[in-house]
């Protein structure tokens, strides 16, 4: 499998953001990618307005999702992001989405809302209740997870038992005192302790760090961004993955159940 990820900085406008987005997933069906992951929270945001998430909201048939959709259909290519999507209570869901050939193919509502570090996400977003379903790509699974779920390592053992190969993480990871070393680590964690591949991608810009990367199954970093907006492209091998599972058995050798969602 050959992915690509899409790093830049989201606009408030929700048209300037569907536009590059546009761009990106030409770009990397014309790269020969099979899976293009973008940030978190693609459609509109304003660090000096946080409730444009809410204000700006759309649902999944409305404009924004509806011109992608009508792009994927000209190519093979797997897109993924998360939108903000309304939801009941006057707030929103925060729903990474994955489409492909017209059709929105999964939809996660993100499970752990970021209400740390002085942000309480929670207070314009409801929380998921579903484990998200895996995504069949290239003959590999990917498994799905939003930014501040990387933090929860449960998850991310349930998809790998589930049988995902690859862990995908679209993200908005806010800059702060130690937070980059954070971001490499927990998915360099999540990635070896599972034996499989974790693609991050984060937002870039004035409020979060970019840094996008992809982990091989032994915690190795295969590519990397820095700060920049970029469209970076990296190779997914199943034989390194079956490695990976033979030298380290960790799923094999494990003593604890397939963990449950509350």
């Amino acid at each position: 499998m050959k992915v690509a990820m899409g790093q830049f900085a989201v606009s408030r406008e929700w048209q300037e953001n569907a536009t590059l987005c546009l761009t990106l997933m030409q770009r990397a069906a014309a790269g020969g990618a099979d899976l293009l992951v973008l940030p978190e929270g693609v459609l509109a945001r304003d660090i000096t307005d946080p409730d444009l998430v809410l204000k700006a909201a759309q649902p999944l048939d409305g404009p924004f999702v509806s011109q992608l959709l009508a792009a994927s259909q000209h190519n093979a290519l797997t897109t993924m992001m998360s939108v903000h999507v309304p939801a009941a209570e006057q707030k929103a869901l925060n729903v990474l989405i994955a489409i492909r050939n017209g059709k929105i193919i999964a939809a996660y509502e993100k499970l752990h809302l970021y209400d740390a570090f002085a942000m309480q996400e929670s207070q314009r977003v409801n929380p998921g209740h579903v484990i998200p379903p895996l995504v069949e790509v290239a003959g590999l699974k990917v498994g799905l997870m939003t930014c501040y779920d990387v933090r929860f390592p449960e998850l991310a053992r349930r998809l790998v038992l589930d049988g995902a190969d690859l862990l995908v993480l679209p993200a908005a990871w806010v800059k702060g005192p130690l937070k980059e070393m954070h971001w490499e680590l927990l998915n360099r964690a999540r990635a070896l302790e599972n034996t499989c591949y974790v693609v991050a991608v984060g937002e870039c810009g004035p409020r979060n760090i970019g840094n996008s990367l992809v982990v091989d199954p032994l915690g190795v970093v295969i590519a990397n961004a820095a700060e920049s907006p970029t469209l970076m492209f990296a190779d997914i091998d199943p034989d390194r993955i079956a490695y990976a599972r033979r030298v380290l058995p960790v799923l094999e050798n494990r003593r604890f159940a397939r963990p449950e969602l509350n």
